[in-house]
């Protein structure tokens, strides 16, 4: 009895020598095809080389790819576990032609491959055609030998294929096995169809028309086939089973899942073993392709089938972890032929046993409660919609999990019920959101989210994606079409380009297709998890459903990702050289700089700055590994983790760790952080700190640069260097010294001119020139450019060089005036120094003025009225010194 990892070979080595190359199954996730979910056919990879769009070095192929169908229309996820033969993981066998070989090759290698190699009794098999298809009807005749009444045809679409509403299209022709009369059911196209005997093995798709406009079709100028063989059906025939989940590889999963457990395979709950089984391989295939559990997209379907397996799981009795125990058991069965299991091993064991983790947290709270509920429900009676929608919103029951769980115990969900409670929050939110002050021209995009749901963000780990445009919105308004010139804000399916948050600038970029270019010139965040492309259209027209492609600039992205990863490691290095008070105020990482704010009560010195800056460069040095895990806020801040500023966390969080493990912690950074980092430390390259200053009371801001920003800082102020170097004559290495020298010498110079402006301010050679002014002494002078800095020193000097009196200066240094009144001990009581400067002031169009009544300062700003100054200073003594 051939394994099924024997049938795949064979497969695959058949057509290999029937001149198809072999062609690695291509990702769960498309990258050629926005419109899906998941990988779900094996022509998926081959859809641009069908189109014309792609040319390869073959016209022949043969795959085994991996397929999910959990998602969309192509969602098999509430039977799995209780039917035959539906999962959510398979592998689709096919060959395929382009413009090479037509439908007289394709039967025939499908025949003999069938009755030669794999040996199956042709009585057992019939055919199905297209009503319209006389041509393959008489080609089965011909090579197959079967009479009319085993080539049954079907004149619905069922047996006609389109990639699209418009596009390449064909008849199909299928294979059917008859397990024979003992099993119920009867042959397609007949009212029993959907009964057991009769299994369909392979079906050919003969690609003969392009269709365009929608019922107008054209031949193709070069036929083509695509064929699908589903491994696991195969194999059950092979094998001698009727159910899929017998079949070798299946048995093993079983067994497995039995073993740590501790229930009989085949006993009360053996559908749960069958969903444990099943969902073991999606789960494992889609993390090892880039798909990890999140609330929206792809991440969603995956957390959907991860908590149903692990609901049965614990329906079984299993109070630890237990999903990622399996690993190694699928491994065994399918490392060998996909050798991407044995590579992402670890990451998906953690990632199942984390998420696991999180819903064992809520699971017996949630059924504790769906439980209660349901014991109040009268035979048959739906649980409300509100019970449903409490379950999810609350414990994380997606509205499947719910019904699964209600599967024996006869019970439906009031799905209508559950839409209601569903609209109620989402108005909530709505009416939240235009409360806290935003724009009202939001409201296009509240539509737009309750209309598409979330934005899938693809950034971690592609700058390159294919996208549907979802709408197309100019000045508030979603439209139908946008022009050349104009300017869009576009929303994808999915996408790149990263939305503004964090700290983290949004994304530039390109979005074209065929005749049409978009110059994106930013990224924002809608509503939290809306992502909304800024930017203008150079070429064509752009419309709503229409597939692009979505590519983000690679170098600014690189830079933004070298300062925002470089922000990591100088947090890190600030808490660890000034102390733990230090906390993230606010942060800006953008392609050119970094700005960091941080709580610190001081500023920060330049040796505690060249410490941190050369530990940030120490760590960059050391080229590890930046490494991202998901868990909850809770589990994050155990192991180390610091929350950044002005970040909203949810029941679940992104954690990035950079640095060796030191002092007992898992990494030397550990901070959550939803934007995108470099892949090692090495690649920030040089980190330099370019500024250090306060901004508020508490707070500082560090800015830096990396990278290239950082290489052109440093040569910059090394060209600097030398220039300054050149201007003292000396060398580099000599200009510090020097300048000190110069600068010392400075302080001599200045202090030798204040004394010399000071002298010829009193008087030229040192003496007051003193007045009489109603019988006491008076020293007014307009000493020129004498800085206003000097003028109360030397009203205090010349005070008490003439023992009594007042003594007023004026100064009209850099342009503007300055007016100084000093009055002597014995004086003070009857002259008013303030009111003398407020006088001057006023002469000299200022206002007011103030000091002691023996020491005055003011200002004014014309300084052609300095004599008008000291004259209001000398009309005004007089009457103070009679009162």
């Amino acid at each position: 009895m051939p394994t099924t990892n024997d049938i795949r070979a064979t497969f695959l080595d058949y057509f290999a020598a029937n001149g198809h190359q072999i062609v690695p199954s291509s990702s769960l996730v498309p990258n050629n095809d926005p419109t899906l979910l998941f990988t779900n056919a094996g022509m998926v990879q081959f859809k641009n080389v069908f189109t014309g769009q792609e040319t390869r070095p073959y016209s022949r192929a043969t795959t085994a790819q991996k397929v999910v169908r959990a998602g969309g229309k192509h969602n098999d996820l509430d039977n799995v576990g209780y039917t035959a033969r539906h999962h959510t993981f398979f592998e689709m066998m096919g060959n395929f032609s382009f413009g090479d070989y037509f439908k007289a090759e394709a039967i025939e290698l499908a025949w003999k491959l069938v009755t030669g190699t794999f040996g199956l009794p042709k009585d057992r098999l019939l055919t199905t055609v297209y009503s319209e298809d006389e041509e393959a009807a008489a080609l089965w005749r011909k090579i197959a030998g079967l009479p009319d009444s085993r080539i049954i045809r079907i004149p619905t679409t069922d047996n006609f294929w389109r990639m699209g509403d418009t596009g390449p299209c064909g008849p199909c022709s299928e294979i059917f096995y008859d397990h024979g009369p003992e099993v119920a059911g009867g042959p397609p196209g007949s009212p029993d169809e959907d009964g057991d005997r009769f299994t369909e093995i392979w079906n050919l798709v003969f690609m003969q028309y392009f269709e365009n406009p929608p019922g107008v079709r054209s031949p193709l100028p070069r036929p083509s086939i695509d064929t699908g063989l589903g491994l696991e059906r195969f194999a059950a025939i092979l094998q001698g089973k009727r159910d899929n989940y017998d079949i070798d590889t299946f048995r093993a999963l079983i067994l497995a899942s039995a073993e740590v457990t501790g229930q009989d395979p085949d006993g009360p709950f053996n559908a749960s073993h069958r969903v444990v089984a099943d969902h073991l391989r999606s789960t494992s295939f889609l993390i090892a392709d880039g798909v990890l559990p999140s609330k929206d997209g792809r991440g969603y379907v995956l957390r959907r089938i991860m908590r149903r397996a692990m609901r049965h799981l614990h329906m079984m009795g299993t109070t630890e972890p237990t999903f990622y125990r399996l690993v190694p058991a699928l491994i065994r069965q399918m490392g060998s032929a996909y050798p991407e299991l044995v590579q992402a091993r670890a990451l998906i064991e953690e990632t199942m046993r984390g998420e696991e983790e999180r819903f064992k947290a809520m699971l017996d709270r949630g059924l504790a409660l769906l439980e209660d509920e349901t014991s109040h429900l009268a035979p048959g009676a739906p649980l409300p919609g509100a019970v449903a929608f409490k379950l999810y919103d609350t414990f994380g029951f997606p509205l499947d999990l719910t019904q699964d769980a209600l599967r024996n115990s006869h019970h439906e969900v009031d799905v209508a019920g559950f839409d209601e409670a569903m609209e109620v929050q989402r108005q909530r939110a709505r009416a939240a959101w235009s409360g806290s002050g935003d724009s009202a021209t939001e409201t296009v995009w509240f539509e737009a989210r309750d209309k598409f749901g979330a934005s899938e963000f693809l950034g971690y780990t592609t700058e390159v994606s294919d996208a549907e445009v979802q709408a197309v919105v100019v000045d508030g308004v979603s439209v139908d079409a946008a022009g050349p010139g104009t300017k869009v804000e576009i929303l994808l399916n999915q996408t790149p380009f990263y939305g503004e948050s964090g700290g983290q600038v949004g994304d530039t970029g390109m979005i074209t297709a065929k005749g049409l270019q978009i110059a994106v010139t930013d990224t924002q965040k809608k509503l939290g998890d809306l992502l909304v492309h800024t930017g203008t259209v150079i070429e064509g027209t752009v419309h709503p459903g229409e597939a692009v492609t979505a590519r983000v600039d690679h170098e600014r992205r690189s830079a933004i990702r070298a300062h925002h990863s470089a922000t990591h490691l100088l947090h890190e290095a600030l808490r660890r050289r000034l102390g733990a008070h230090v906390t993230q105020k606010g942060s800006l990482n953008a392609p050119d700089r970094l700005r960091f704010d941080v709580s610190q009560p001081r500023p920060i010195t330049p040796e505690e700055l060249a410490d941190i800056e050369a530990e940030v460069n120490a760590r960059i040095r050391e080229n590890t590994e930046v490494t991202t895990r998901h868990m909850t806020p809770e589990e994050a801040i155990e192991q180390g983790a610091m929350a950044l500023f002005g970040e909203k966390y949810g029941d679940e969080v992104r954690v990035v760790s950079m640095g060796a493990p030191e002092d007992g912690r898992a990494a030397w950074s550990i901070e959550l952080c939803g934007g995108t980092h470099v892949r090692r430390t090495g690649d920030i390259g040089l980190f330099r700190i370019t500024a250090e200053n306060g901004v508020s009371s508490g707070v500082r801001r560090i800015e830096a640069v990396t990278g290239k920003a950082a290489e052109e800082a440093a040569v910059t102020t090394e060209q600097r260097l030398f220039q300054m170097a050149a201007m003292m004559r000396v060398t580099p290495a000599e200009a510090p010294e020097r300048l000190a020298v110069l600068l010392e010498e400075r302080k001599v110079m200045e202090r030798q001119l204040s004394d010399l402006q000071r002298k010829l301010a009193a008087g030229g050679d040192g003496t007051p020139k003193v007045e009489e002014v109603a019988g006491t002494s008076l020293v007014a002078r307009n000493v020129g450019d004498l800085p206003p800095k000097e003028l109360k020193p030397l009203a205090d000097s010349l005070r008490k060089e003439i023992g009594s009196g007042v003594v007023a200066l004026v100064s009209t240094a850099d342009g503007k005036g300055s007016i100084v009144v000093a009055v002597t001990t014995d004086r003070a009581e009857q002259v008013d120094a303030v009111a003398l400067v407020r006088l001057a002031s006023a002469a000299m169009g200022g206002k007011g003025g103030g000091g002691r009544r023996d020491m005055a300062q003011a200002g004014g700003p014309d300084i052609s009225k300095a004599q008008a100054a000291l004259d209001a200073i000398r009309k005004a003594l007089p009457d103070m010194l009679k009162g």
